[in-house]
């Protein structure tokens, strides 16, 4: 068995002597027994950090390089127009803490998540047109992995917990609003059936 111990960052496809073609769910775990596209024992023995993306290399004990490959699986892929619907789509949907990709084409921007009805329906709700497909999965990453280099660990929690507690707070003022304006004309329903 190959074991993969170290994380190498975007690598060419002629420095790897193999690929490893991987679901999200599978990019995300630093600990995993797999099987190279080629059929050789892989061991992943990672730090937890951040997803394995595709085009990355991990290097093995022995110095051989295997390359990630983002596998196809089913995705949702939400467009709606460019400017604040967008800014709008991406913030809700991120609120929920879920991985999202975020990219663009020839048919403009877009937000792709793994299949969830509840992301589903907030999407629509947001008047995102969603399209069911099979692609790669290559979610964004965290923005606290670019920022600054030292104390990778360190920076990465600490960035995290930040970020976390600051959408949280503001998604709670929002939501409260929100659920206020919403529930006005049910609760008048509400009287109206008493």
């Amino acid at each position: 068995m190959l074991k993969l111990i170290e994380r190498l960052g975007p690598v060419e496809a002629s420095a790897a002597s193999d690929t490893l073609t991987l679901p999200f769910e599978l990019r995300i775990r630093g600990r995993l027994k797999a099987q190279s596209d080629s059929g050789q024992e892989l061991g992943l023995f990672l730090d937890r950090g951040p997803v394995l993306r595709s085009g990355e290399g991990l290097k093995a004990a022995s110095g051989e390089v295997v390359r990630v490959c983002a596998a196809v699986e089913p995705v949702v892929t939400a467009r709606v127009s460019t400017g604040l619907p967008l800014a709008r789509l991406a913030y809700h949907l991120g609120n929920r803490h879920v991985q999202l990709a975020l990219g663009e084409d020839e048919k403009g921007a877009w937000v792709r998540f793994p299949p969830d009805h509840v992301l589903e329906e907030l999407a629509v709700l947001l008047g995102a047109e969603l399209e069911h497909h099979e692609d790669t999965f290559d979610p964004e990453p965290g923005a606290y992995n670019q920022i600054g280099g030292g104390g990778h660990s360190h920076g990465h929690s600490h960035g995290h917990g930040h970020s976390h507690d600051h959408a949280h707070d503001h998604s709670h003022g929002h939501g409260h609003s929100h659920d206020h304006a919403h529930d006005h004309s049910h609760d008048h329903e509400h009287h109206h059936a008493h």
